[in-house]
């Protein structure tokens, strides 16, 4: 049983380091804002739900697992929030550039 759980907590920290460099290269490589937030965006978003998830495997059931279960519910709600606000004052932001030209 020790083994599996073992596995399962390097295949999570495996696959959230994954995302988290996919999303670094997103950043880098994408053209425009809108790309790069949605790279960044659901890549750490990702990223930090398995690494978390891997250090709750890891403890165990207990009260820091639980606080740790919190930090990634707090992270699944503000990360798509700050995006979208992020995505709508760039479009205005766009949208108001075009009408002054």
């Amino acid at each position: 049983m020790e083994l599996i759980r073992n596995i399962l907590i390097v295949v999570l920290m495996i696959s959230g380091v994954f995302f988290f460099i996919v999303g670094t290269v997103g950043l880098i490589r994408m053209p425009d804002v809108f790309s790069r937030m949605h790279a960044t965006t659901k890549c750490d978003t990702l990223g930090a739900g398995l690494i978390l998830l891997a250090v709750i495997a890891y403890n165990g059931i207990n009260a820091v697992s639980i606080k740790f279960l919190m930090v990634l519910i707090f992270i699944w709600i503000t990360n798509p929030t700050s995006a979208h606000i992020i995505a709508k004052s760039e479009y205005k932001r766009k949208i108001e550039k075009t009408e002054t030209m």
